[in-house]
């Protein structure tokens, strides 16, 4: 597998929407899966956006993670022009504070389905991606698992640490 190419495309609605999805970014990173990042927009560069979401499997990219806010169409639009896995991210801006990006985003029409995580959870797009990923990828597969372990080593040193300090 040619790790250099992108694997994972990240798209955002808006450059103000970096901040979050740059945490998917640093994810994948941490993990060695490669991705690209770009700005499109499902209202303002719809055809851009329909372009990106086609060309997306010709490219090599194999996963595609997707960031917006308020009525939060990105995700839905880039899946119905792909068969790849979508994974939106539902922003929390505007009056409703992402409520309205989050079912946007969660409420998709049979057979146009969107993976869809927490307000902001761009961190938890990117393990998504990475578990999908693991299905074809045997070395991202031993990256998570490995992060997975560290997860629950830390945790539980945490947890005797607490226990220590805490009990009589």
């Amino acid at each position: 597998m040619n790790m250099k190419k992108p694997l994972v495309g990240i798209l955002m609605g808006s450059d103000s929407d970096l901040p979050v999805m740059e945490k998917a970014a640093a994810v994948l990173k941490d993990m060695g899966v490669p991705y690209e990042m770009d700005v499109s927009s499902a209202h303002r560069l719809p055809d851009k956006t329909a372009k990106y979401a086609k060309t997306a499997r010709q490219r090599g990219i194999e996963v595609i993670i997707a960031g917006a806010g308020m009525a939060a169409h990105l995700a839905g639009v880039v899946a119905s022009h792909t068969t790849l896995p979508v994974i939106g991210v539902p922003l929390k801006s505007g009056a409703l504070s992402g409520v309205d990006a989050l079912y946007a985003t969660v409420q998709m029409p049979p057979g146009i389905p969107v993976a869809t995580v927490a307000i902001d959870g761009a961190k938890n797009a990117a393990y998504l991606a990475c578990s999908i990923l693991s299905v074809k990828h045997s070395e991202i597969a031993a990256k998570l698992e490995a992060f997975r372990e560290e997860t629950r080593q830390s945790l539980s040193n945490k947890s005797k640490e607490l226990r220590k300090k805490y009990q009589a």
